[in-house]
């Protein structure tokens, strides 16, 4: 679809797809680059939060993943693959992120108030959980369910089909529902 002149902005961007918006963003239509903005920030900022563990660092680094993705367009060789390339670009600031952090710890008045709830929180609980996954799982269960994005989103952005997205998903709630059994998630008070 060819984006024509003869329809309000909005309505041009959103029947476009990926590849004729990294088009129009080349050719120097900043809408154009403002919608794939719109359409995958919720996916990077799930993509990030997997290494960062923190929504707020999460987000700066989307934020850069998308800055770098602007500067380096053209270097981008097949348009339709402009997701999969983003948080590509999103994994790598995300873990140079972590890395500071983690030579830069949070000094414990701080840390103290970001921390994750206490033990005995259902949510803190699910939340530790989650941590504990492999990065796959816990990036697919992240942009599933934290994000919001469906398994063709999901899979749109890690580059894959949504049956194997379907399949992580299954796997990584296998192993969450075994660690919190492990750590006592649904027993009951007596």
């Amino acid at each position: 679809m060819a984006i024509s002149n003869g329809m309000p902005l909005v309505e041009r961007m959103l029947g476009c797809t990926d590849a004729e918006l990294v088009e129009a963003a080349r050719n120097g239509d900043v809408s154009g680059f403002g919608e794939l903005y719109r359409r995958h920030y919720a996916a990077a900022v799930g993509v990030a939060l997997c290494a960062l563990a923190d929504h707020h660092l999460a987000e700066d680094a989307a934020q850069e993943a998308f800055a770098v993705a602007c500067r380096d367009l053209r270097r981008l060789r097949r348009a339709e693959k402009f997701a999969p390339w983003l948080h590509a670009i999103c994994r790598k600031v995300a873990r140079r992120l972590a890395k500071s952090r983690s030579r830069h710890p949070l000094p414990a008045e701080i840390a103290s108030v970001t921390a994750i709830s206490p033990d005995g929180d259902r949510a803190g609980l699910v939340r530790r959980s989650v941590g504990r996954l492999p990065e796959r799982a816990r990036e697919v269960i992240l942009l599933h369910y934290f994000s919001g994005l469906t398994h063709e989103q999901v899979a749109a952005t890690l580059g894959t089909s949504p049956q194997a997205v379907h399949g992580r998903l299954l796997r990584a709630r296998r192993k969450m529902a075994e660690d919190l059994r492990r750590n006592g998630f649904g027993r009951r008070e007596t």
